[in-house]
């Protein structure tokens, strides 16, 4: 959150790399805040966004191989009717869910909610409203959300379909049928941020309802790094 280093989504920030200079650093954002910001730039260029509510449903390897490793140690005794002992997470995390990722703050949201807020005000804009709750759920690979988001001018889900079929590293996968939509095992090794579930929300006047999921091992962290990089040769390294 230094000022001086610029926290760079390429897609969407990308000219911040501008100011590498300054310390001769740059941050790589979080990678459930690079999934969202990919979907949220360019619905708040064309429509101002005003408030987004998200949750999300992150994967074991967010934390790193141990959890990995132990999601498949914890499945294979629940599977076997043994005892779990969580050794490297706070619940069993095996056919689980635990509502928390990083350590908790003074305001009772934990620091990975923080950070979703911050990195996607320092990114978009800091009038953007942000409440996030994140959730670590059994899945390997793939990072998933759900997200509401309200704006200030009037919007309907075939406009926000339109402007995310345009979005640079974003894939509309919306039909509304069986299987019409994508989960973390489809994402896993694919560079592509996927946006589901595109609807009105029926209770809140210019608001919609989306789902999206990426590999958080990819876009949500070596691919954007790499893309940084790439960037940076490009434009700014003479």
């Amino acid at each position: 959150m230094d000022k001086e280093i610029p926290l760079v989504v390429p897609e969407v920030n990308g000219e911040a790399l501008k100011s590498y200079k300054n310390k001769n650093i740059i941050a790589n954002a979080n990678c459930s805040t690079i999934q969202l910001v990919l979907v949220l730039k360019p619905l708040h260029d064309q429509f101002k966004i005003k408030r987004v509510i998200v949750s999300t449903y992150q994967s074991v390897s967010g934390a790193g191989k141990v959890h990995m490793n132990e999601l498949e140690e914890q499945s294979k005794l629940v599977l076997e009717k043994q005892k779990v002992n969580s050794k490297n997470f706070t619940k069993q995390i095996a056919f689980n869910v635990i509502p928390h990722i990083d350590s908790f703050m003074e305001d009772g949201y934990t620091k990975e909610e923080w950070k979703m807020t911050v990195e996607t005000k320092k990114i978009l804009e800091q009038n953007i409203a942000l409440s996030a709750t994140c959730v670590r759920v059994p899945v390997f690979v793939g990072h998933s959300e759900s997200v509401n988001i309200e704006f200030n001018t009037a919007v309907d889900a075939k406009k926000i379909r339109e402007c995310l079929e345009r979005a640079p590293g974003c894939k509309v996968v919306d039909k509304t049928e069986d299987g019409g939509y994508i989960t973390p095992v489809e994402s896993s090794g694919d560079f592509v941020t996927y946006i589901s579930r595109i609807r009105e929300d029926q209770t809140q006047k210019n608001s919609i309802n989306m789902w999206i999921v990426s590999d958080n091992l990819l876009k949500g962290a070596a691919l954007n790094a790499v893309q940084i990089a790439t960037v940076l040769i490009k434009k700014y390294i003479n």
